[in-house]
């Protein structure tokens, strides 16, 4: 990406060890095919689906992404605004860079929480009441996240949050001006939400971060859920569940759905891609609790093979990074745009004219 210096570029792009899982939440999508239906009469093509209470115009959300104002400093008010235009959930991460207030301000829409399970509960417990006081209806459980995976462009980069002023990145940054100018005149970056909590209080990223990598706890356990569950009273979905065993589990532990995911490649290079686990995770929960795919959406056509294996929506993360870092709102409008056009030009051409005919005969897997 042009506009962005190439440690911020990588950190958005990037993921763990060798890349592989990356690769395949991509690729995998391309090992199915559509079986087009003609002579349908497409003329009149509706898009909308029912989810958690909500009527959203596309099956599609805005997945959490942390430290958003790195690749833009309107970060999360800009994804959040394009959100709320459109009436799509926009999942908001513990870690981001503006708070769980400045984002209610900003939206309409649905407004989900993504949340990690720290060892001080007494935080989580306080944002999760701020969470509940601002409107947001939906958390969203993290639990892939017991350590944090090894992202080795990162590494190899020397990257951190923020950057550090070095030779490296003042070259960088002289490369890349419009960024640089962006990142030097606004406001320093920080997570908003944990903001005061680290040992100085100070809430600046930079003495935060020890602090944040101690709190991801390896004891999670499905005992965690139960906690959630007596201090949440709205939808709860599991993010992160890469087996049909734990998404059985986690149903039957409370959870409202389930979201196939490896975050997106940055933690267990190896794990499966999540459109591969569409197809039984929904056999084996049956028509209710939610299923949404996360990871590797890049085409509407992506959409709606998912959707055709079972899933009720899907995430755009990346998707809208890359947007929000080339050109900022505009570009996160545009990437939504790209993703919704490609999504109604695509069931079109398969003779589908609404989500309900979207169905498992619409695809087949390719040998």
């Amino acid at each position: 990406m042009k506009r962005l210096p190439g440690g911020i570029f990588d950190y958005i792009d990037g993921g763990a060890e060798d890349e592989v899982t990356l690769r395949a939440n991509s690729a995998a999508f391309s090992g199915y095919g559509f079986r087009p239906r003609v002579m349908r009469d497409v003329s009149g093509v509706d898009t909308s689906v029912s989810l958690l209470g909500h009527r959203l115009a596309w099956p599609l959300l805005f997945a959490p992404t942390g430290f958003t104002r790195i690749a833009h400093s309107e970060g999360e008010l800009a994804v959040a605004r394009v959100a709320g235009r459109h009436g799509l959930p926009y999942t908001l991460s513990t870690l981001s860079t503006r708070s769980i207030e400045e984002v209610a301000a900003v939206t309409a829409g649905p407004k989900w929480f993504q949340v990690y399970v720290w060892r001080d509960r007494g935080m989580v417990r306080d944002m999760l009441r701020r969470a509940k006081a601002c409107g947001y209806d939906t958390i969203m459980l993290t639990v892939d996240t017991a350590v944090l995976g090894r992202r080795e462009r990162d590494v190899r980069r020397g990257f951190t949050l923020p950057p550090k002023l070095g030779p490296g990145t003042l070259v960088d940054g002289l490369l890349h001006p419009s960024w640089t100018w962006d990142f030097v005149r606004h406001e320093p970056i920080t997570f908003a939400n944990v903001a005061g909590s680290g040992p100085d209080g100070s809430g600046t990223a930079v003495t935060l971060s020890d602090f944040i990598s101690e709190q991801f706890d390896p004891a999670l356990s499905w005992d965690d859920l139960d906690w959630f569950r007596a201090e949440w009273d709205g939808h709860i979905l599991l993010k992160g569940v890469q087996t049909v065993e734990d998404a059985v589990t986690a149903v039957r532990r409370g959870a409202d759905g389930v979201v196939l995911s490896n975050h997106g490649g940055r933690q267990m290079d190896g794990a499966p891609a999540p459109v591969r686990l569409v197809r039984p995770v929904r056999d084996a929960l049956g028509g209710g609790p939610a299923v949404i795919c996360d990871g590797g959406i890049r085409r509407g056509g992506d959409i709606v093979k998912a959707l055709a294996l079972g899933a009720d929506a899907c995430t755009m993360g990346r998707t809208y990074l890359y947007g929000l870092g080339a050109a900022g709102e505009t570009g996160v409008e545009r990437a939504l745009a790209m993703l919704t056009d490609e999504l109604h030009r695509a069931m079109q051409l398969c003779g589908v004219r609404n989500v309900h005919e979207i169905c498992p005969d619409l695809i087949e897997e390719l040998r």
